[in-house]
């Protein structure tokens, strides 16, 4: 290495100290580029409110956070998708705590073999008891993770046995496919139940205070410090026995809320990793070709609007009817979501595939709405409201206004309303709203689990639209237990088009899942929860 011009006058024993500094400096350098290498920069629009997923109230970046730090007994294997895109694998089960599992001979219990090397973050060995009481809590705590957990046919504390240290059991309520498959979601992760239970009380035999700002995970990485809307450190933990140490060893998530910000600070290098940008801003990463984009179509995800069937007007199916034809689709599709979203609208008009989700037949066609909103009575229109998520609010507020240009040409005069995030759920669980524009997702990729959570007369928190059927729900019932392939195929079918016919829902669009990343990131996998798996991530 040659010194610059402005030092060769420089007495020599000057010369020999700056280059032994230069090389002193490089070396400090090295050290730092290699730290980089190892240390992964996310910024994001919203940090974790919790560090506990089953808490009431948790967001949805939680999840991530309970994927990274916990363990489950059981995980989903990989597939690469056709554009080269790494992706669960919803149809074979992997081992993570458990090392293996067999079902028994009856089909009624599973018994799971649990590693004996597993430790917790505090060095505590991992044992059956552990997942015992996580299991115990997941089905008692009520609120979503009672709800996940019994989609699956566990329901009680009876069914989970822990027969010896590195043994557990669960005994079958009954025969439900869904039910290992469930075991493998984010609700129910192993705690370190030990020490969970130090902070336990008489009200609150769960611990829901303390792990709510305590993590007692044996995970892949522990936290390092944890500020709410500020930032989240993850730290690898080194001892973890569940899969294959991790290459990167310290995640920094930052919360940058304005979506410019967290654009620039990718194209720039100076972030990883990055999510939640508009439609908009991806085409046109896309397009520019400084960062790399990775889309996939979420599994079992609808962006839609909900009709209160319980309540006039939107009780008159005719009226929901006329709804369906009057909708702006590819208006919504183009202008809202720059074609990042699958059509869910113009399909065939018999239902071909015992598949969810898939287009139903209906197209803009105001002269279809008109005549069916005289059969149903509004021939002189009506007022009705369409809240949306605030959150939302990239997509939401150009569908919404677009929604309203259109119904205003039937006669339907719709006044938008917007509510905050931070009270969407809240307000939606009230099943007040007379129409709604909502996304859900479900995390089992079967059409009968879409509709078990949001069109089953059991009034599940997601069944928005308040949608009472018995014959829905015989045909949901059916298709969940049933062993005979050609009749789970007619009862799907069967479903989806009472659905089509009845209108609970406008199905807009399954959103696609964007994350935008540095080219030089790799092992970035698509997951049903849409958060990363900091697990597989490698970068140079």
């Amino acid at each position: 290495m040659s010194m610059p011009p402005f030092f060769l006058n420089r007495r020599r024993f000057l010369q020999s100290s700056l280059a032994g500094a230069t090389a002193a400096a490089l070396r400090v350098s090295d050290a730092e580029a290699q730290g980089r290498a190892e240390t992964l920069l996310v910024v994001q629009e919203l940090s974790p409110n919790s560090l506990d997923m089953q808490g009431v109230g948790s967001n949805q970046t939680v999840n991530g956070l309970s994927w990274n730090c916990y363990d489950r007994l059981l995980t989903y294997a990989s597939k690469t998708l056709p554009d080269g895109t790494q992706s669960y694998d919803r149809e074979k089960l992997a081992p993570e705590l458990a090392e293996s599992w067999e079902v028994a001979a009856d089909g009624m219990s599973c018994t799971f073999k649990l590693r004996k090397d597993a430790k917790f973050h505090d060095g505590t060995p991992v044992t059956a008891d552990d997942v015992k009481w996580s299991f115990d809590r997941a089905v008692k705590v009520g609120g979503f993770p009672t709800f996940q957990m019994s989609a699956g046919s566990l329901e009680k504390p009876e069914q989970f046995v822990a027969v010896d240290d590195h043994t557990f059991r669960i005994d079958y309520i009954r025969k439900d496919k869904m039910l290992l498959f469930n075991v493998a979601v984010v609700v129910p992760f192993i705690i370190n139940s030990e020490l969970a239970k130090k902070s336990a009380a008489a009200d609150d035999p769960w611990a829901l205070a303390w792990l709510r700002t305590n993590e007692a995970g044996g995970g892949a990485y522990r936290i390092e410090s944890w500020k709410a809307g500020t930032e989240t450190i993850f730290a690898r933990f080194e001892d973890w026995k569940s899969g294959p140490l991790p290459k990167i060893k310290r995640v920094i998530a930052r919360d940058i809320p304005a979506p410019g910000t967290r654009r620039a600070m990718l194209e720039r290098g100076d972030a990883d990793f990055s999510t939640g940008f508009a439609p908009r801003d991806f085409d046109q990463i896309i397009k520019e070709g400084k960062v790399k984009v990775s889309g996939v179509p979420i599994p079992k995800s609808l962006l839609y609007v909900a009709l209160n069937t319980s309540k006039p007007p939107f009780d008159n199916v005719k009226l929901r009817q006329a709804i369906v034809w009057a909708m702006p689709y590819e208006q919504i599709q183009n202008n809202a979501f720059f074609g990042r979203a699958v059509p869910m609208y113009g399909g065939p008009d018999k239902i071909e595939k015992a598949a969810w989700p898939q287009p139903f037949p209906y197209t803009t066609d105001l002269d279809k709405a008109k005549a069916l909103m005289k059969e149903a009575g509004f021939e002189q229109g009506l007022d009705t409201t369409l809240s949306f998520d605030t959150g939302t609010a990239t997509v939401g507020e150009p569908t919404a206004l677009l929604i309203q240009e259109s119904l205003a040409k039937i006669g339907v005069r719709v006044t938008v309303d917007k509510i905050a995030g931070a009270n969407w759920r809240t307000t939606l669980n009230k099943k007040e709203l007379p129409m709604a524009l909502n996304r859900f997702s479900g995390w089992l990729d079967y059409p009968e689990y879409y509709f078990f959570w949001n069109f089953h007369g059991n009034n599940s928190i997601f069944n928005i639209s308040v949608y009472k059927n018995p014959a829905m729900d015989a045909l949901i019932d059916k298709a969940r237990f049933s062993t005979d392939p050609a009749e789970y195929d007619r009862a799907v079918k069967d479903f989806i088009a009472m659905c089509i016919s009845e209108v609970p829902v406008v199905p807009l669009n399954q959103p696609i899942h964007d994350v935008a990343m540095q080219k030089g990131i790799g092992g970035y996998e698509f997951w049903f929860h849409r958060e990363p798996d900091y697990r597989q991530f490698s970068k140079t």
